[in-house]
């Protein structure tokens, strides 16, 4: 009965961030056909490849922390229950997407906390790389991100020192003690951080990509493009992250790339590259999410059986969770 009452409730979550994310398209439908039609269907096309590609990085970068927690899924499950849970972004409180993969990592064998921990670590990785990645970039490029998102580039640092295995797992040791979860079996590696953080840092390149195919086919150019198409995405990502009520980041992301985009491309340009970016990475996220849904589920790879009731309590002497 609760198998059947997940899989209903798993639906309508689906359903339900189907209808904001065609409320988010339609909203916008009249300023992204203008968008369009200013651009090239190679550049558009190119620019939606980008943005597929950096999705699926991303996807690999959390397979990462997954298998580092104890739980290694092949790239097929991670990128369906990945694909499908993303959608749970675009429904306001940025919490259904964690909570509808957390429940289809149980199909799986994978312990929730081994779900929330390797999901907290790959919000907190995207996060720093976002904010270093725009540090890097932007302040050699952009007076307009200097003076208005200074207070970003100044946690950069900080989160990525943050990221540290020991730092790390005691604060997931903290956050499941709180929730009255099961302590981790073992924590992250060193070495499972950095390639996790070399996945996220190809995902942004990725991003930057996309944005600056948009830029270069609204008429902006000179050498530093690149540099500033990707620091305004990966500042426009985090500032769209950091506003918790808006689905997707809706409006924050598309007024920071403005900002920092506008002295660099022409006049009405920098608008027409947010609102192309919106509604191109949309549907890169309902494209993986259709693709996904095409697999159907997988069967569990093979170290993925769960520790037997047994073992977890003569290593957790603690009750166990639903």
């Amino acid at each position: 009965m609760k198998v059947v009452a997940v899989r209903v409730l798993r639906v309508l979550l689906v359903l339900l961030a189907l209808a904001f994310c065609a409320y988010s398209v339609a909203s916008q439908w009249d300023a992204a056909v203008h968008a369009f039609q200013q651009m090239s269907w190679v550049a558009l096309v190119a620019a939606l490849a980008a943005g597929l590609a950096g999705l699926f990085v991303w996807m690999l970068g959390w397979r990462e922390f997954l298998g580092g927690l104890g739980s290694p899924l092949p790239v097929r499950a991670i990128f369906r229950i990945s694909g499908i849970s993303q959608l749970g972004k675009y429904v306001p409180g940025k919490v259904w997407a964690l909570v509808t993969q957390i429940e289809m990592t149980r199909e799986h064998d994978v312990p929730p906390e081994r779900s929330f921990g390797s999901t907290m670590l790959a919000v907190a990785t995207s996060t720093a790389c976002g904010l270093a990645v725009a540090a890097v970039t932007l302040p050699l490029t952009s007076v307009a991100a200097r003076e208005q998102y200074w207070y970003l580039f100044l946690l950069a640092p900080l989160l990525l020192i943050l990221l540290h295995p020991r730092i790390v797992s005691w604060s997931l040791g903290l956050m499941l003690k709180v929730i009255r979860r099961p302590p981790l079996e073992r924590p992250v590696s060193l070495a499972v951080t950095l390639r996790a953080i070399g996945w996220t840092v190809l995902g942004w390149i990725l991003f930057g990509v996309h944005t600056w195919l948009l830029c270069n086919a609204v008429g902006g150019d000179g050498k530093g493009l690149p540099f500033l198409a990707t620091g305004a995405y990966a500042l426009a990502f985090v500032a769209g992250f950091l506003v918790f009520i808006a689905p997707g980041g809706i409006g924050a992301r598309e007024a920071a790339l403005t900002v920092v985009l506008t002295p660099a491309l022409p006049a009405g340009a920098p608008v027409v590259v947010a609102i192309a970016s919106r509604v191109l990475l949309t549907a890169a996220d309902l494209l993986v999410a259709g693709a996904a849904l095409l697999l159907g589920r997988t069967t569990p790879g093979p170290g993925n059986e769960p520790p037997s009731k047994e073992l977890v309590r003569g290593t957790h002497p603690t009750k166990e969770g639903p």
